[in-house]
């Protein structure tokens, strides 16, 4: 009787913060994809907007630090800037800006879709318990093998598969380093610009990592843009 009482209730707490997660992605999907859609001065209005509301938040992380506190209030100059330069950039190309910023939305939304309940539902080995002990490997791989898929199917064929799984990989590594910067701070969340589900930070980290590699990727691309080529 015992197992069969608490078994819902731990099923129910591995999705505890789902509700926080559908929030936060119902604020900021729709905006975003009104600005991408839209470009020009809309787009780069948004990202300034996201640009100064995390340089707000890296400004209140850094009473988290031991004066001085340069150093550390300098680092958040290229972590948010450069990112946000990395969009406009992508966004800015005549014929594929469009769906280049996409396809890095995509996969990197779905990557942390995916990691987020294949994690939770098969659970198994910690991929870095030292720096945020929720995260699983079986998470990581379920994410990334549902970012290549996104990949895949936007760009309509095989080739969407390497550069998904390179955008992938690379927004888990930002997640991970925001959740070790912040482990390192002693805070729970970077900031509470989005009121009740954290900072901008935290739902930005892995599009923060993410942006630039894509636009390397769609500046080396053989044949010119979109990242597939």
């Amino acid at each position: 009787m015992s197992a069969q009482l608490t078994a819902p209730v731990s099923r129910k707490a591995k999705f505890q913060d789902l509700g926080i997660r559908t929030a936060s992605a119902a604020v900021l999907i729709p905006v975003a994809l009104f600005g991408l859609i839209m470009g020009g001065w809309v787009w780069a209005l948004l990202i300034l907007v996201f640009v100064v509301g995390m340089l707000r938040e890296w400004r209140a992380l850094s009473h988290h630090v031991p004066p001085p506190r340069t150093w550390f209030l300098l680092g958040g100059l290229p972590y948010a800037i450069v990112p946000a330069l990395s969009l406009l950039w992508l966004r800015m190309q005549p014929d594929t800006g469009l769906d280049d910023v996409l396809f890095l939305l995509l996969v990197v939304w779905l990557t942390d879709i995916g990691a987020y309940i294949v994690g939770r539902i098969v659970g198994g080995s910690k991929l870095a318990p030292a720096i945020s002990p929720g995260k699983t490997l079986s998470g990581a791989i379920g994410g990334l093998v549902i970012g290549c898929l996104a990949g895949m199917i936007f760009a309509g064929g095989p080739l969407g598969i390497l550069p998904a799984a390179v955008l992938s990989v690379v927004s888990q590594i930002g997640d991970l380093a925001e959740s070790a910067l912040k482990r390192r701070l002693g805070v729970k969340d970077s900031g509470n610009t989005i009121p009740g589900h954290g900072g901008l930070f935290d739902r930005l980290d892995g599009v923060l990592a993410a942006a630039p590699v894509a636009a390397l990727l769609a500046a080396l691309a053989q044949g010119g843009l979109p990242l597939w080529r």
